[in-house]
């Protein structure tokens, strides 16, 4: 179980640590091209992913709140009961360090500070943060894992 919240850990500290920076070097609405397709900028996000509710006046922050705290016991009691299930508990570790990653800053500042953005052309990414990454992956790899085990099952 330690190797799990270890890093869960590891993935909110990094995700606050590059927050932290953002918010002291940058100034809000500042944007700096890194290269053709990648760009810092310095967003503050009230709502959920790609800004959802972001403009509702606050109620959302306790809603997504609360959802986040109640989303990280029940990763918790699943990582606890399926400790065999490696890929299963290194996803949930993934979602549980982004999920807090994004709840301290919700808790903190009263918004989500976005800072990664990503385009090509003129299609543009809505700009996200390491927490956001953490969970996409998180998600990619609960995605995958079910596929294989569906196939291996299937086979069976």
């Amino acid at each position: 179980m330690r190797k799990w919240l270890a890093i869960s850990a590891l993935v909110m500290l990094s995700d606050i640590i590059s927050k932290h920076y953002i918010k002291k070097l940058w100034v809000l609405g500042e944007h700096k091209v890194i290269n053709p397709f990648f760009d810092l900028v310095r967003y503050h996000n009230p709502g959920a992913a790609f800004s959802f509710l972001a403009d509702q006046g606050g109620w959302q922050q306790t809603m997504f709140s609360a959802f986040a705290m109640i989303a990280a016991v029940v990763m918790v009691a699943l990582i606890a009961r399926n400790l065999h299930q490696t890929a299963f508990c290194f996803a949930l570790s993934l979602l549980l360090g982004g999920a807090l990653g994004n709840l301290y800053d919700r808790l903190t500042v009263g918004y989500v500070v976005d800072f990664l953005y990503f385009h090509y052309q003129t299609w543009y990414w809505p700009a996200f943060n390491v927490a956001d990454s953490a969970i996409c992956v998180g998600v990619a790899i609960l995605l995958w894992d079910n596929f294989r085990q569906s196939r291996v099952k299937a086979s069976s």
